[in-house]
């Protein structure tokens, strides 16, 4: 019998309670998954955040703001049990936390994925400064572990941060705009493909989605569709 010693010694983390998954087959503890926060319908059309009324079609947010994106995706709501995991597949290291975020956001987004005709995903970039002290852009993982899923080719060389900027979550929306300004650029020029999907961590207020799209749409793009691990709550 062939013995996993790899998986003894560094066996893999449970991305809800961090504890190591007793299943190796498993991407997460099934006890677990029953805390996960889904997305449940009814859900707003444009950015996928829950809603508390079937009667709308938009959350608060979408129905005030133009949009440069099209429509956008994730499974799960950013509760406190998804911040816990996020940090830690952020900050602490945690990159096989990658794979379980993938088949989640098929799982729960493949559906839409493929009525969107996507011919490429775009991790959302990291300045290099922050790639540096961090090690990896865990959007950009996160878009290879999608790749290695759906087929769909992954590019991490099509957008680039070329401003670092302040972290948006404490930021109004001017604020966010002002920040984001001038952030990305693309460095190959002329865009050939036609409808890209950018893969985030989080989607709040979709500043930094509709400034990344901005730039790809006036690059080429046709249109632009987002996946996200996870999204604020709409109402």
């Amino acid at each position: 019998m062939k013995i996993d010693v790899a998986g003894l010694l560094f066996p893999r983390r449970c991305p809800v309670c961090h504890e190591a998954v007793e299943e190796p087959e498993e991407l997460a503890c099934r006890i677990c998954r029953t805390r996960l926060p889904y997305v449940r319908e009814p859900s707003c059309r444009k950015c996928g955040k829950p809603l508390l009324s079937d009667e709308k079609e938009y959350c608060q947010d979408c129905a005030r703001k133009r949009h440069v994106f099209l429509q956008g995706k994730a499974p799960f709501v950013y509760d406190q049990v998804m911040r816990e995991s996020i940090t830690r597949y952020k900050y602490g290291g945690r990159r096989e936390y990658a794979a379980f975020y993938a088949e989640e956001i098929l799982r729960k987004c493949a559906r839409e994925a493929v009525f969107w005709k996507g011919d490429v995903l775009v991790p959302v970039p990291l300045h290099w400064s922050r790639k540096r002290k961090r090690g990896y852009n865990q959007a950009a993982l996160l878009a290879r572990e999608l790749s290695k899923r759906c087929g769909i080719p992954a590019d991490e060389t099509l957008l680039r941060r070329v401003r670092r900027t302040r972290a948006q979550k404490d930021l109004n929306d001017q604020e966010r705009l002002a920040n984001l300004k001038g952030a990305f650029s693309v460095p190959k020029g002329s865009i050939s493909y036609r409808n890209i999907i950018l893969v985030d961590d989080i989607y709040t207020t979709g500043s930094t989605i509709d400034e990344a799209a901005r730039v790809l749409k006036e690059n080429g793009a046709q249109t632009v569709f987002f996946l996200c691990i996870c999204v604020g709550r709409g109402c």
